[in-house]
């Protein structure tokens, strides 16, 4: 067994990416390869076959790897609800709430639970690629760490540093990181990866050299942008702030971007369309008049509830309503668009109850139980399949219209009266294309994307085969190596 970690200069600096590029590129030439990440912080999360819950960028690299998601992948996932807690995930499970301050004093005591995720990833396969999380070079998060060089040093995992030239100040980013560190944690880090290079790689030779020469690390290789990175799932909500072009689209979808959405990569099938142009609609901002609103996930739906009618998008969306133009919920969209919504047990703060949109004759009640499950069947004439992950559950007359029905003959969601309004517990619904398609159909736009899995299939085999000539496989190959040699000695 071989390991190899990823660790960055900062957020963003496109770890995710380059893990799954790497997963991809490592698999192709025959080996057996899985991803881990020790500790995420994400609302954006995938289901296993195990009925675990991961983060999404772990999913995604598991697809690299041609393997099933596992719980062991990200054994500690983060879920913020709100400004200072955050819910709790260990091997796939809720353990509980946490405020900030507490998680920096008892994050220490899940390395036990890491450490074991790992070894048992680690006897399944030829090679682990770890991906951190932040910086190592935040010395101030060092005590108890987990995430990052806490993780290497614990497992014995060399690390490669990763820098983002696009964001400026790579020389610095690196041999900074070099100079604040600790000379224990310094030992790990053998290298280190440029990423996101626009332009002629040459051009950045004197630099390079000379974070090599500073550092006293070698380098590995400079990644090119990766244009195809922008077809796998999302994981950050960094991605909501980035435009999206909207020349020559037939139809406009909107959705509000609340402080707590979560699982909004539903929506990314969309961007598949060439005829759609997908508006995430910040705050302070009007919805506009679009063809369809979709309402995304949340992890506080009744806070994100609140935060709509805060925002005026009650009214806009109501009024969007009255023009007949259909509006789609999902999970915690989906729960908002009811009557009401009840937190008896306090699970998203304050007990109590609340009124929804009204949209939907439905009612919900959270509940301590978080529904975890794979799902499959069959909506508009088009099959479904993704995963439902949600506190609660939901009942009403707009449940006799379901918006489909699974493959036990379970219905599944609820649609309003006029037939304008759905709402859905499946993420994933519009990965499908024939599934996409149908819904698409009624806006009057024929959609022409391929099913999302086959879309990020392809942009993997992309990633990797630009690794592949950019950065220098084999010497990782041997870095990676080394993990397994000191493990047997």
């Amino acid at each position: 067994m071989g390991a190899l970690m990823l660790q960055g200069t900062g957020s963003d600096v496109g770890k995710s990416v380059l893990v799954a590029g790497l997963c991809r590129a490592f698999a192709n030439r025959g080996l057996s390869v899985r991803p881990f990440k020790p500790q995420n912080m994400s609302n954006n999360a995938a289901v296993t076959a195990d009925g675990g819950e991961i983060g999404r960028a772990q999913a995604t690299q598991a697809i690299a790897c041609r393997v099933e998601p596992s719980v062991d992948m990200n054994p500690v996932l983060l879920k913020p609800q709100g400004d200072r807690t955050s819910q709790l995930i260990v091997r796939g499970q809720v353990r509980g709430t946490l405020a900030a301050a507490r998680w920096r004093e008892g994050r220490e005591g899940l390395l036990v639970d890491v450490l074991d995720s790992f070894e048992r990833l680690s006897a399944t396969c030829d090679l682990v690629l770890v991906e951190g999380a932040g910086s190592p070079a935040e010395i101030n998060l060092r005590g108890g760490d987990i995430a990052n060089m806490g993780f290497a040093r614990a497992a014995d995992v060399p690390v490669v540093l990763v820098g983002d030239i696009d964001r400026g100040g790579v020389i610095a980013a690196i041999v900074g990181t070099r100079a604040v560190i600790d000379t224990a944690d310094a030992a790990m880090i053998h290298g280190f990866l440029i990423n996101k290079f626009r332009g002629d790689p040459a051009l950045f030779d004197d630099g390079y050299r000379a974070i090599e020469a500073r550092s006293g690390w070698r380098g590995y290789g400079v990644v090119p942008w990766l244009a195809e990175a922008v077809r796998l799932p999302s994981e950050d909500a960094v991605i909501l702030e980035r435009p999206v072009a909207s020349t020559q689209r037939r139809v406009t979808i909107a959705c509000p971007i609340t402080p707590r959405i979560a699982n909004f990569d539903d929506l990314d099938p969309l961007r598949l369309e060439p005829g759609v142009a997908l508006v995430m609609v910040p705050p302070g901002t009007p919805i506009p008049d679009v063809d369809m609103i979709v309402l995304a996930g949340s992890k506080a739906t009744i806070p994100d509830l609140a935060f709509v009618r805060a925002q005026g998008w009650d009214i806009d969306i109501r009024a969007h309503h009255r023009r007949g133009k259909p509006v789609l919920g999902i999970c915690g969209g989906y729960q908002m668009l009811g009557r009401s919504i009840a937190d008896p047990d306090g699970i998203e703060g304050p007990a109590g109850r609340v009124d929804g949109l009204g949209l939907l004759d439905i009612d919900t009640v959270l509940t301590g139980r978080k529904t975890l499950e794979r799902v499959r069947g069959w909506a508009q004439g088009a099959a479904f399949e993704g995963y439902e992950m949600h506190m609660g559950a939901t009942t009403g007359p707009a449940t006799a219209r379901p918006v489909g029905y699974r493959t036990d003959g379970s219905p599944e969601g609820a649609t309003s009266a006029d037939g304008l309004v759905s709402g859905s517990y499946v993420h994933g619904l519009l990965a499908l294309a024939e599934q996409r398609a149908a819904w698409l159909a009624r806006l009057g736009v024929a959609a022409s994307g391929p099913d999302h899995g086959a879309s990020i299939d392809a942009a993997l085999d992309a990633i990797a085969a630009t690794l592949e000539r950019h950065v220098d496989l084999d010497a990782l190959l041997a870095l990676s190596e080394r993990a397994g040699h000191r493990k047997r000695d």
